[in-house]
This record gives structure tokens, C-alpha cells and sequence, in this order.
């Protein structure tokens, strides 16, 4: 038996992950571990996908137990404050649990003899790097909190990684694809939302930063491939997961929805100043250690879907901005209604 602790199971990419655990990987048994901040924003799910998990527990990060950790072999750490706006709404709780509970977590882990620990970073830790496809060796430019807490939190997992704790950091292009926990603060989902309920799509910026793009199947793929990974590989590996031939530029995004949409009016902001978060990403080594479990969902089949799934559950807010499928918007309501501390704690 594999024993695996998924930690943020319970957020966007967590149910698809849990589900390939349980499909792809024989006699694996799925521990999950989550604040549930955004347990209850299904979208369109036949089931609850926590009936896939074999434990679930509710908690947070900066108080998770050692003793969670007996006997697990591997951990998949999704659990984060997930983007730029809430990273800059709560900086210091950004840091507090993007990096210093996480790497207590894989400090707890290596202690437990977990034998590897796969790591959710970002392509965001390239920040500003023009129109040079960026390589892994290539320098980091942080330019947000968000940004900042995956550097420092690869940088701890550098230091605890040997041959009997292999660490994967896999810096992902920006996520995208339709899931039983949707967020539409993500750039294509928010196109594909805005064109769907409005007939436009309003770009904020000048429509010029670059952006590679990487479904959440295909995320969950780099997962899988990164539990079972040869050690030849190296005992740290930080790797870009993505393709070469999808760096896209944001307002060629929006022309490839309005295709496949139709009858979609694709506006820039008039003088808008270009958003200073662009990178394009180099995907090489991912393809050379990686071959057999390489990203297949293309931008037209990622549109689609997020398509389907929002027809399918009826979707039609034309202000779905202010809406609970933006992460943010939940964290402030949880707050507004005093559930949340302004820490993040649960009250």
C-alpha cells in the first residue's frame, strides 16, 4: 500500500488529483488534509470528491500534527493561499503558511520518513522576464507575495532533500480547465465566464504579457509522474511543467475564446499599461524527463470544457467577479460574517 497525504485537496486542482491517486496508482490510500475555506463552492460535481479520499481531516496548515504524518510515503502539498490578490490582501499570512508552516510540514514529513515530497510551485517565480523563454537554472524575479512564498518555501526543500527524502518542486504554467471546484479568478476561466454571460471580454491590460498555460488534468499528470520519478533524476528537482508551444500572449487568449465562442466582442482597456507579471517559460526538461506524461489538453479542449461545465450548471452570472467563485470574495465574506479572523483562522 501507498500512503499518500494530499494537503489543499479540497480546492481546485485537490478533487482531480485525489481521483487520478485512486485510479492510476494501485492500492493507494489517500489521506487529505484542508482548512475547507472553499469546501462548499461545488461546481456542477456528480459526487463530493472527498468520497474519494480515505481520511479526511479538516485543519490548518501552521497547526497540523506530526503524528498525521506516521506512516505516510508520500506528500503532494497543494495547500497555499492560492493567488496574487490574496497574497497581497494577506501578505503576512502568505508567509505564514506558504512558507513557514510549509516547510515545517516537510521538515515534520522527512522526520516521519516520508519518502518524497512534491511540491505545487509556479512559473510565476520568473515575475518580469520579458520575451526570453525562462529554463530552470535561469535567475527568479518574484514580483508578489504569492511569487515570493514559492521561492522561499523551494529553497527550504533544497536544504532537507537526500536520497531518502526526494523532493519535486514543480513550477506550473498558470493553471486553467474546468473542475468539480472551479475558480474563475484564473485568466482563461475568467475569459471563458466573461464571454459566456456577457458576449465580451474586457482585457485589463494592454493584452501584450505573456503566459503559459497548463490545464488542471495535466497538472494532475505532473503530479502523478513526480511521485514515481527516477532518482537519477536528482534528489532536488525543480522542474517547469507545461508545453513549449503554449506561451501565450493574454490577448491571444481571449482571440482563441472568442473563436471558439463566436459572436464574442474582445475589448483592450483603452491606455492600459502593460501588466509587469510576463514570462515565457521554457518546457524542455520537463519533455526530457517527463515523456510519458506530457500535457495533452490543448487551449481549444480547455475552453471547451470550461464551456460545457459552466452550461452545464447553469451558469449566467454576468457579475461572477464579485461572486464566490473568486477566491478572494470567499476569504472576505468568511470574515464579513465572522467566521474568519483576520489572520485566516476559523473562528
Amino acid at each position: 500500500m501507498v500512503n499518500v497525504l494530499v494537503t489543499g485537496n479540497m480546492g481546485y486542482i485537490g478533487p482531480l488529483l485525489v481521483e487520478r491517486l485512486k485510479r492510476d496508482i494501485d492500492d493507494c490510500r489517500v489521506v487529505g488534509y484542508d482548512a475547507g475555506y472553499f469546501a462548499h463552492i461545488l461546481t456542477n460535481a456528480e459526487v463530493l470528491p472527498e468520497t474519494f479520499v480515505d481520511q479526511q481531516h479538516f485543519g490548518d496548515l501552521r497547526d497540523m500534527s506530526e503524528s498525521l504524518l506516521d506512516g505516510i510515503d508520500a506528500v503532494i502539498h497543494l495547500g497555499a493561499i492560492s493567488n496574487d490578490p490574496i497574497g497581497n490582501a494577506f501578505e503576512g499570512v502568505t508567509d505564514e503558511i506558504n512558507f513557514a508552516a510549509s516547510a515545517r510540514i516537510a521538515q515534520m514529513a522527512k522526520k516521519k520518513g516520508c519518502r518524497c515530497f512534491v511540491f505545487a510551485s509556479s512559473c510565476s517565480v520568473y515575475g518580469a522576464a520579458g520575451n526570453d523563454a525562462r529554463k530552470e537554472n535561469d535567475p527568479l524575479d518574484p514580483l508578489t507575495a504569492y511569487a515570493r512564498s514559492k521561492v522561499f518555501m523551494e529553497q527550504e526543500l533544497v536544504k532537507l532533500a537526500d536520497d531518502n527524502f526526494i523532493i519535486t518542486n514543480l513550477r506550473f504554467s498558470t493553471a486553467c480547465g474546468m473542475s468539480p471546484r472551479i475558480r474563475l479568478d484564473l485568466v482563461l476561466n475568467d475569459f471563458v465566464a466573461s464571454a459566456l454571460t456577457t458576449g465580451r471580454i474586457e482585457i485589463l491590460s494592454d493584452g501584450t504579457p505573456w503566459r503559459p498555460l497548463i490545464d488542471v488534468k495535466d497538472m494532475v499528470t505532473a503530479m502523478i509522474w513526480a511521485l514515481s520519478r527516477k532518482l537519477d533524476q536528482g534528489i532536488s528537482l525543480s522542474v517547469n511543467v507545461g508545453r513549449n508551444d503554449w506561451n501565450y500572449q493574454i490577448k491571444n487568449v481571449a482571440t482563441a475564446v472568442a473563436e471558439v465562442l463566436g459572436n464574442i466582442d474582445v475589448q483592450i482597456a483603452p491606455n492600459a499599461m502593460p501588466d509587469k507579471r510576463s514570462y515565457r517559460v521554457d518546457f524542455s526538461l520537463y519533455k526530457s524527463l517527463a515523456p510519458n506524461h506530457q500535457p495533452e489538453v490543448d487551449l481549444t479542449q480547455s475552453i471547451m470544457e470550461i464551456r460545457d461545465g459552466l452550461i452545464g450548471m447553469g451558469f449566467s452570472d454576468g457579475e461572477f467577479r464579485d461572486s464566490h467563485f473568486m477566491r478572494l470574495n470567499v476569504l472576505q465574506r468568511h470574515i464579513h460574517e465572522n467566521r474568519l479572523s483576520n489572520d485566516l483562522r476559523w473562528i
